[in-house]
């Protein structure tokens, strides 16, 4: 379960850039994840509620946006989202990818990643320093 690595490092990352600035509580975190991570999102969603039970992304939403897989053909020059070759799969259970224009062999150029994209925090705002009235507001990074 590489989910709960993986997580930890999305959670300590959030939680290190917040140190020291007035976030009172987080709302909604977005990660973007490449389908080619083998990540599966129910177990990215558990371990986020197990990690966050006891900080400032306590309470927050996490939301997943699954990235496609992007190639480049080594032959014809296709750039673009895959196609799979029936089904098969190599040695490790990944899935043999292909070139959708020419069948060739081909360069995965994204769908690998895992990504903070953004989030939305509510942050503590200095009244003399802030909109009239001061109190909370949200803010989004």
């Amino acid at each position: 379960m590489h989910e709960l690595s993986v997580m930890s490092q999305v959670v300590e990352s959030i939680t290190r850039e917040l140190e020291g600035k007035p976030v009172t509580g987080v709302q909604t975190v977005r990660l973007e994840v490449g389908e080619l991570t083998m990540l599966g999102k129910e177990q990215m969603m558990f371990a986020w509620d197990v990690l966050t039970k006891k900080n400032v992304l306590k309470g927050a939403r996490l939301v997943i946006v699954k990235k496609p897989a992007v190639v480049e053909c080594k032959g014809c020059g296709f750039r673009g989202k895959t196609r799979r070759s029936g089904g098969r799969r190599d040695h490790l259970g990944a899935p043999n990818i292909s070139c959708p224009r020419c069948g060739g062999d081909v360069r995965i150029v994204g769908g690998r990643e895992c990504v903070i994209r953004s989030l939305k925090a509510n942050v503590e705002v200095d009244e003399g320093a802030g909109p009239p009235g001061g109190g909370k507001k949200n803010a989004r990074r």
